[in-house]
C-alpha cells in the first residue's frame, strides 16, 4: 500500500486520511499539515482515519509528544483517531497513553462514529 496523507477542512473539524507505512518521518509530515490545516481554518477538532499496513515503532511513538511541543499542538486541540487496522491498534493505543502521560491531546476510537460523537458532541 502507498502512503497516503489527505487532510481537510470539513467546516467543523479538520478530516485526516493517512494510510499505509508508518515511521516518524511520515508522522512528521502528517501532524506538520494537520497543524497548518488547524491554523489556516482556526478549527482544533481533528478526526483521523487511518488505515496502517506497518505502525510507527515504540521508539518513534515517544517522539511523537516532541514533535507535538514543537508544532504547539496543545489543548486547543481535540484529536479523535480511528485505526482501521486491527494489527496496528495496539500501536496507537500505547501512542495515546504516551501522549496522555505528557498532557497532551489525542483519544482512539473504535469506530469513525464514536469519534465523531466526541469530537463533535452530537
Amino acid at each position: 500500500m502507498n502512503n497516503k496523507i489527505e487532510v481537510t477542512f470539513e467546516g467543523d473539524h479538520i478530516r485526516v486520511i493517512a494510510d499505509g507505512d508508518k515511521d516518524y518521518r511520515f508522522m512528521d509530515q502528517l501532524w506538520r499539515e494537520v497543524v497548518t490545516a488547524c491554523d489556516l481554518n482556526n478549527c482544533y477538532n481533528v478526526l483521523g482515519i487511518a488505515d496502517t499496513t506497518t505502525p510507527v515503532e515504540a521508539v518513534e511513538g515517544y517522539e511523537l509528544p516532541r514533535l507535538f511541543q514543537e508544532l504547539g499542538i496543545d489543548q486547543r486541540y481535540r484529536i479523535a483517531w480511528v485505526e482501521l487496522n486491527e494489527n496496528a491498534r495496539d500501536m496507537i493505543v500505547f501512542v495515546q497513553t504516551v501522549l496522555a502521560n505528557r498532557g497532551l491531546p489525542g483519544l482512539v476510537f473504535d469506530t469513525e462514529e464514536e469519534a465523531r460523537d466526541w469530537l463533535l458532541g452530537s
